[in-house]
């Protein structure tokens, strides 16, 4: 059975305490004072009405979404049942418009408050929340690098919510490789474009949600040099806007098919066919790489948030069922005396699985948090050193939000169906739709394996190494910090190993990666999730500290910061071990990966 509630407390845990705890350091970034307007109250505030949204209004639409799919009907798309009405009031609600500029409209929330409820919007409805989502990345390229004038004619509406957006780029011939995309975009002589070509896999490519989609599309113009150095990126709407900005004729933007997928099928994953459509250039011609990675980096941390927003609901469903389900009888002794059987949250495995999808959300969670705060401070730091700071620790950890955040909420997905067992197979009892719907973040926005590449390939040696001292310098001045403190002290010891065997591996990938590149890219993937477990180690020590204070000073919350300290040593006991195991296979290298001939396969 599908349920949801938005972990609340934990979320205002997050906001409220885990990151503005001064007394376990400063994370960095300085005082942002321009956001001094959003107090605790009016956060919570919000947070509170999008649970209401998440739980009233898309949770019922996810499992009949899933059932019912999407339709093309004479070249338009048709969205399930519910969905239409969802989002009119999703639009009118504000909600497409939280953390979006002031200027165009948005509410300019802290995007630390933005991604707690795209966490809601996704657990609640996956497939629903790519229709706004999508939109939110498009806005940020086109804000930060297309003309005043497109600006002011298009930011406005797509901010609202009232038109919406997608990024295309993916062609049948070539998926991550975009320098052999095809689709050419002629210059005419008023400075527009004509765009004809192909894309598939157009999330939300088109629907009937909004009265107009604009789409952000790579191209290459006909003398573009060959390669990446030659894409540019265009703004085409699917309606051509009348002057007053009401739609106006069609554009030769047509739907030649909606993909058959695994899961998201209340999402229009289109083929789209591009026919001399109108288009405009959105940033320097040739340049059209570096504008749509804004739009993607955005999308990537949003995506991570997607595998965190499935991993709760999965936990939650999983969690009711070992409660309901009588199974067997406890090893300990009979816990339900006037039943036939015991609930199976009695019995250890299944507490092993609970426990640890549990560990995997707040930890997330905990790590979504700090980077939020990262993002924020990128945008409103006053101090340039700070803004810089913010900078770089999103940019290195933006791959690991991306692929760590997704195989865990998958990996939550597929523990909640064994949970569930023969009945977590089927698809009544709604869990099998989770490990459906989560399998794709794996894929888009960039495989995983290719956000570890990025990782090791460009992150770590930028700029001499400089990305790491965002993550490197907290985490050691909390150790020293901290050594004295005898209650946390198996923490404290658990963290500095595995700080540790991150720190070496990063030497062994900088030394055996200097004389062969392959040894780094072998080691991308298990580096990236060490990093990513070190990283949450990291909060869940800081969450630990604060708790027992919490305690020890007396608060009516006790069950909660017992469970927190409760959650951190399981995750210190039974997750953060992979640490070791992921430093041993990088220090094994390439050697046993690449020693088998292609025909041996």
């Amino acid at each position: 059975m599908q349920v949801y509630e938005a972990p609340l407390r934990d979320m205002k845990f997050v906001i409220h305490e885990l990151h503005t705890d001064e007394t376990l350091g400063d994370d960095g970034f300085g005082n942002l004072a321009a956001l001094e307007e959003f107090t605790p109250d009016l956060v919570d505030a919000i947070l509170e009405e999008a649970a209401k949204v998440a739980q009233e209004v898309l949770l019922p639409l996810n499992r009949s979404g899933d059932v019912e799919g999407c339709t093309l009907e004479n070249g338009v798309v048709r969205t399930p049942s519910g969905f239409k009405e969802a989002y009119a009031m999703f639009r009118e609600g504000g909600w497409c418009a939280l953390a979006s500029d002031p200027e165009w409209g948005g509410q300019g929330l802290p995007e630390i408050v933005n991604k707690m409820t795209e966490e809601m919007i996704c657990s609640a409805n996956l497939s629903f929340s790519l229709y706004p989502g999508l939109t939110h990345g498009g806005t940020t390229a086109i804000e930060t690098y297309a003309s005043d004038e497109l600006k002011q004619f298009y930011l406005p509406k797509l901010v609202s919510g009232e038109w919406s957006g997608t990024m295309c780029l993916t062609e049948s011939h070539c998926g991550t490789d975009l320098g052999m995309l095809r689709t050419k975009a002629v210059p005419q002589a008023d400075g527009s474009y004509q765009l004809t070509g192909g894309k598939i896999f157009i999330s939300a490519g088109d629907h009937d949600l909004t009265e107009n989609i604009i789409h952000l599309v790579l191209a290459r113009t006909p003398d573009a040099p060959a390669g990446v150095k030659g894409i540019s990126l265009f703004l085409v709407p699917k309606y051509l806007p009348k002057d007053d900005g009401t739609p106006g004729p069609a554009n030769g933007v047509s739907v030649a098919a909606i993909e058959h997928k695994m899961g998201l099928k209340g999402s229009a994953t289109c083929q789209l066919n591009f026919d001399n459509s109108t288009g405009w250039l959105v940033g320097q011609l040739n340049k059209g790489m570096e504008a749509m990675f804004t739009m993607m980096n955005t999308e990537r941390v949003s995506v991570g948030v997607q595998g965190l927003g499935v991993g709760e609901a999965a936990y939650q469903s999983a969690v009711y069922y070992a409660k309901d389900r009588l199974q067997g009888r406890s090893l300990s002794g009979v816990k339900n005396p006037s039943g036939p059987a015991d609930p199976i949250i009695v019995h250890p495995d299944v507490r092993r699985m609970l426990m640890t999808m549990r560990a995997y959300n707040e930890g997330c969670r905990a790590l979504s948090g700090w980077v939020s705060r990262a993002l924020d401070a990128e945008r409103h730091a006053t101090d340039p050193e700070a803004k810089q700071r913010a900078t770089d620790f999103v940019a290195l950890m933006t791959p690991v939000v991306k692929s760590l955040f997704t195989d865990l909420g998958f990996e939550s997905a597929n523990l909640a169906v064994q949970v569930y067992g023969g009945h977590g197979y089927i698809a009544e009892s709604g869990v099998e739709q989770y490990a459906r719907d989560a399998r794709i973040a794996m894929i888009y926005e960039g495989t995983n394996g290719i956000q570890a590449l990025d990782l090791v390939g460009r992150k770590l040696p930028a700029h001499m190494g400089r990305y790491l001292r965002g993550l490197f310098h907290p985490i050691a001045n909390f150790i020293e910090a901290n050594k004295g403190n005898e209650q946390a002290k198996p923490m404290i010891d658990a963290l500095e190993k595995a700080f540790g065997a991150l720190q070496l591996s990063t030497g062994t990938i900088a030394q055996k990666g200097l004389k062969d590149p392959e040894e780094a890219a072998a080691a991308a993937t298990d580096y990236l999730r060490l990093m990513g477990l070190v990283a949450m180690a990291y909060c869940f020590a800081r969450s630990a500290l604060i708790a027992g204070r919490k305690l020890a000073e007396g608060t009516d919350e006790a069950d909660f910061y017992k469970a927190k300290i409760a959650t951190a040593r399981f995750y210190f006991d039974r997750i953060l071990p992979q640490a070791t195991a992921a430093f041993l296979a990088i220090k094994a290298g390439k050697a046993s990966m690449m020693a088998l001939d292609d025909a041996a396969f």
